[in-house]
């Protein structure tokens, strides 16, 4: 691991980005976080040296900001989501994740580094992996097809993954990338032992599993800084549980 290796964290005043950045800081990377708001942080985090902040809604940057925020970085790793309110839900922008993930993917390529940059997405276990063909119940089918088309985070999430596997894909030179698919998602201290899976091995629907929110951190401050972790997940989407 480059103990100077700089990465970039989008949502990282959210619940798990917040988690994500300290374990960052933690294994001796510098970070790079671009939030609205400073309220969500931590004095700890917002004075550690190899923190630095950029005050910005992500959507609001132009092309050419974007690019500026992403040199020198070597990875991005992206916890943005939507607020669980009825404005959060329902109202604009509904293509957060998304947009973001394709706006910042065109940066990686506009700075032309010599290697590629990593792309680590958080996602969910309600999203399938459709590189795998990931089988599901007719009433799971019908109960995602309606979060499809009623509540625009869930399509977002989608779109933001499928945009990974479909236009990046598997072979590109300039972005390699990981989803990371956690379940119902809960706060807990301290990382513990969780177990990870290519694809779901339950119903998110119907017999979710539990995941923390630090696990979740743990293993995308992994996929970015252990060599043996990205070689074995990346272009992948996998599913975190906690151990039970």
């Amino acid at each position: 691991m480059n103990e100077t290796m700089t990465v970039l964290v989008l949502g990282a005043t959210g619940a798990t980005g917040r988690l994500l950045v300290q374990q960052l800081l933690d294994r001796g990377l510098r970070v790079k976080a671009i939030v609205r708001s400073l309220d969500s942080l931590p004095d700890s985090l917002r004075q550690h040296e190899y923190l630095s902040i950029v005050r910005a809604s992500v959507l609001d940057l132009s092309d050419s900001e974007m690019a500026e925020h992403m040199a020198g970085c070597e990875a991005v790793a992206s916890c943005l989501g939507h607020n669980l309110t009825f404005k959060g839900i329902f109202g604009k922008p509904r293509q957060l994740v998304t947009d973001a993930t394709k706006r910042f993917c065109q940066a990686i390529r506009a700075n032309g580094s010599d290697k590629p940059t990593k792309f680590v997405l958080m996602n969910t276990a309600g999203n399938s992996n459709r590189d795998l063909k990931e089988p599901i119940s007719l009433a799971q089918s019908c109960v995602i097809g309606l979060l499809r088309l009623l509540v625009p985070p869930h399509r977002d999430n989608e779109k933001a993954a499928d945009y990974l596997r479909t236009e990046v894909g598997q072979n590109d030179t300039e972005i390699q990338w990981a989803a990371v698919r956690p379940d119902s998602l809960f706060e807990e201290d301290d990382v513990s032992d969780y177990e990870l899976h290519p694809s779901p091995t339950r119903s998110a629907i119907f017999n979710p599993a539990r995941t923390s929110r630090i696990n979740v951190a743990h293993f995308m401050a992994d996929l970015i800084t252990n060599h043996d972790a990205w070689e074995k997940w990346k272009g992948q989407m996998p599913v975190i549980y906690n151990k039970e």
